[in-house]
């Protein structure tokens, strides 16, 4: 079976780190033996390349091609019509995009099906494409396209149509495919296909040693994501003052920082803040490996891969009660859910924990059961029906 799987979340040699979930459920797609693969993933277009620029010239620094892990992967470049451009997006995108499959299928990879991911603007181009090509398109949702793009009215429709000519549609937890049926979308066509976790990668280590190796002494929490508002970084920073002798480890980069270390200062806690920047992810099991539990205040997320990642190497989490989470920290090995998203939420939800804290050995032991084995199954049972190999059901 030949896939092509379109996205503008991908990881690159630029922005290692972007999307990384989206190529990791891919590879293990690959690796099934059953599947070959290629990779459109536009990026911005813009004109210099100076670091001046910011996110813009590290768009414009991506290559035309790369290859990662062996999936051929191509970079089209798209126009981005800053603050008027949202409802103008799923066009554009498909029209930089267009040429670039074309010349793929010219030169003999004439894929089955697109694989798209993120319902806006990229799987609504994804099906602009799959017509003018005659091609089926499967879109998986995420997080946020779904559960804050469809409160804007022209988004919503597009969403709305690109769910009703959609061949199927996966969601990475029950809660989003609960909203894409109260979008209007047919239940029948939704397959819950939950992310997992690379339990190599993600193991646990010797604690005490990685403890000594990051200079850490005390009770540790560690909240790792881009320092973007929703992710909460600021509620973890906010309970620390409710939260005497405990340190915070912040792993991420981001436009927040210099809110982040002000709030820190204001709250005279910063010799109790450690901002990391970003770390890689080949990094990130020394830093959960040695903290005490992961923090994750977000006000949305889909599936968050930083929850399994935490428990794979033994920690457990505190995490807010959003959309995808209660499915991933569901029992007491896995950590412990706020009861409100707040500063005192945070403080609260991890005194609860420390109080019944539960062994290393069972958390760990928690994250197994969440390998990529069986989401892979459901994507190969899923794409072959769709292009007529196996019956779906």
């Amino acid at each position: 079976m030949k896939i092509l799987t379109f996205t503008t979340l991908f990881p690159n040699q630029v922005k290692p780190n972007h999307a990384i979930f989206v190529e990791t459920r891919l590879r293990h797609l690959v690796a099934s033996g059953q599947v070959e693969a290629r990779v459109v993933a536009p990026v911005p277009w813009f004109p210099f390349t100076g670091k001046r620029f910011g996110q813009y010239g590290d768009f414009a620094r991506v290559p035309a091609s790369e290859e990662r892990f062996g999936l051929p992967v191509l970079h089209p470049r798209y126009p981005v019509i800053p603050k008027i451009g949202m409802n103008f997006s799923p066009a554009l995108l498909a029209n930089a995009a267009r040429a670039t499959v074309g010349r793929m299928l010219d030169e003999g990879f004439d894929f089955d099906l697109i694989d798209a991911h993120y319902f806006y603007p990229d799987g609504v181009a994804a099906v602009k494409l799959g017509k003018h090509f005659n091609k089926p398109v499967v879109i998986t949702a995420r997080g946020s396209d779904i559960s804050l793009i469809p409160n804007f009215a022209k988004p919503r429709k597009m969403i709305q149509w690109a769910a009703a000519n959609a061949a199927a549609v996966i969601t990475v937890c029950d809660a989003l495919k609960t909203e894409l049926v109260q979008l209007g979308a047919d239940p029948a066509t939704i397959t819950p296909l939950r992310n997992g976790v690379d339990l190599q990668r993600f193991r646990q280590g010797e604690r005490a040693a990685l403890r000594r190796e990051l200079g850490l002494d005390g009770f540790t929490l560690l909240s790792v994501g881009h320092l973007v508002e929703l992710k909460g970084h600021d509620l973890a920073i906010g309970a620390l003052p409710l939260l005497p002798g405990v340190t915070l480890l912040i792993a991420g980069s981001g436009v927040e920082l210099p809110r982040l270390q002000a709030l820190a200062r204001e709250l005279k806690v910063e010799e109790r803040v450690r901002f990391l920047g970003a770390v890689p992810q080949p990094e990130l099991p020394r830093y959960y490996g040695a903290a005490d539990a992961l923090v994750l205040a977000s006000s949305r997320e889909g599936w968050a891969n930083v929850l399994l990642e935490s428990m794979a190497c033994g920690t457990p989490v505190v995490a807010s009660r959003v959309w995808g989470t209660p499915e991933v920290v569901a029992a007491p090995a896995a950590g412990v859910l706020m009861r409100e998203r707040s500063r005192r939420g945070v403080a609260d939800a991890v005194n609860a924990l420390r109080a019944d804290y539960p062994a290393h050995d069972h958390t760990r032991r928690y994250a197994e059961q969440f390998s990529w084995d069986s989401t892979t199954a459901g994507q190969l049972k899923l794409f072959s029906a769709i292009v007529g190999k196996q019956p779906c059901r």
